[in-house]
Order: C-alpha cells, then structure tokens, then sequence
C-alpha cells in the first residue's frame, strides 16, 4: 500500500508570490495542484524539478513565469500553475530550505508578457499592482464564502 506522504513544495501561480505549501506526493494532489494532467521539467542541475499542467498552453492557461538560460535569455514561459519540487532517489520530495529559499527568490516576482518586434518580453508586475489583485481576489472569495449569520 502507497503512502501519500506530505511535501513541503513551493506552489507559483500566476500573478501571484510564491508560497509555501504541504501537498500530497500522489498523483491525484499533484494533478489538483496544477488543474490537470502533469509534466514534469528539470531546467536545473540542482535536484528539484518543475511540474506544470501538460495541457497549459493548449487550454490557454494563463502565462505564469518564464524559464531563462544561465545567461537571463527567456527559453520557454510556463502556462497556469507550478509547483517546484525536489528529486527524491525515485519520487518528487520535499525542497530543501536552502532550495525552497533559492528558488523562491528566483520566481519571487510576477510577471506579465507582451510580443514586441517578433519577441516575446517579460514584464515583472509592480508589487502594488500584485497586492491590488490579491486584495480584490480576498474581497471575492469572502462575498462568495456562505454567510453562516444569516437565517
């Protein structure tokens, strides 16, 4: 029988900070952390790995951050949300504090895209406008949330 141990995983969702999260190492809390099907990438020689929805950029999720060479080129922009795991001998695992720590400061800052001259260009979004959003994603789920106070 499986165990579904817990991960500590750094969960980067669109126009969003990074955060911290306890997830599931099955596939079902893997695939519910994405919104689909999973794809893993391994862009580092670190151990850790991304996992994203395969089906992101066929189903238009929205561009979340984008993957850059050692030299800050742009190689590819990954669609919905994304976990960064680390690499066990054989399953994903929890990051490391030093990893959790690394690769947060490196996707720390949402970004926007725009095409320019044949070229696609990210943006970082301005803290203000990320706070603006969460706020109002707040004030959203609280309208939506049942108001237990009225009978």
């Amino acid at each position: 029988m499986e165990q579904n141990e817990s991960l500590a995983v750094l969960l980067i969702e669109p126009e969003r900070y990074p955060k911290v999260v306890q997830i599931g190492s099955d596939l079902k809390s893997l695939q519910q952390a994405v919104g689909g099907w999973i794809e893993a990438v391994y862009p580092w020689e670190d151990k850790a790995a991304i996992i994203l929805n395969e089906e992101g950029k066929i189903n238009q999720l929205p561009l979340n951050r984008a993957l850059r060479t050692e030299d800050g080129e742009i190689y590819d922009i990954t669609a919905g949300n994304m976990l960064v795991v680390g690499l066990g001998e054989e399953n994903f695992s929890s990051l490391t504090k030093d990893q959790l720590s690394h690769y947060e400061k490196l996707f720390h800052q949402p970004e926007t895209f725009i095409r320019l001259g044949g070229h696609l260009m990210a943006i970082p979004i301005p803290d203000k406008e990320v706070r603006k959003a969460e706020k109002a994603r707040k004030q959203e789920a609280v309208k939506k949330a049942p108001n237990h106070d009225a009978r």
